[in-house]
């Protein structure tokens, strides 16, 4: 299994802006808060890296994400498990039949485009951070869809129902995951 940093230099080496990398690293920090606040603490590290590796493939084969990856990520000695859970998180958008099953799976389905759209939230802010955002005010962006137009509320919405959760419910933790490390 790869740790955190090989899991880094992996994304880069397919993804090279600034910004790509960036996300790669704010999602890996959800998905280990997400560990530890849903209980799976002790696979803290295992979470994180699925959250690096996420979109491997997005940023040079945007037309194949989700399905380029298993062929880069194998290559790498990935273990099958990551590979399917990076996979997982494109259901239903780029021709992926893979459902997010576990509930790592369907923690990085639902919280994957909730992170841009709360670090957009972010930048918007006067302290370009999202440490003293309330849920309030993250709803009201939310609801707006010219505001951060590329983050797809459709998928948020559904992540949260195939967690079992309220919209609220998403929102607020993957705020205070993001919280955590602002």
């Amino acid at each position: 299994m790869l740790n955190r940093d090989e899991a880094l230099d992996l994304i880069k080496k397919y993804n090279k802006e600034e910004f790509h990398i960036q996300h790669a690293e704010t999602v890996g920090k959800t998905m280990r808060w997400f560990a530890g606040e849903l209980g799976y603490g002790d696979e803290a590290d295992y979470w994180e890296v699925v959250g690096i590796l996420h979109d491997i493939d997005f940023e040079m084969w945007p037309e194949e994400h989700c399905l380029k990856a298993p062929e880069l990520l194998s290559e790498a000695g990935v273990p099958e498990d990551v590979i399917r859970a990076v996979c997982s998180h494109g259901y239903g958008l780029t021709g992926v039949d893979i459902a997010p099953e576990r509930e790592m799976e369907k923690v990085l389905y639902a919280c994957d485009e909730l992170t841009g759209l709360i670090g957009a939230a972010a930048l918007m802010r006067p302290s370009k951070s999202c440490a003293d955002m309330e849920l309030k005010s993250l709803k009201k962006k939310f609801k707006d869809k010219r505001f951060a137009a590329g983050c797809d509320r459709e998928v948020i919405t559904k992540g949260a129902e195939i967690l079992g959760w309220e919209l609220d419910e998403l929102l607020q933790k993957t705020l205070d995951a993001m919280k955590s490390f602002a």
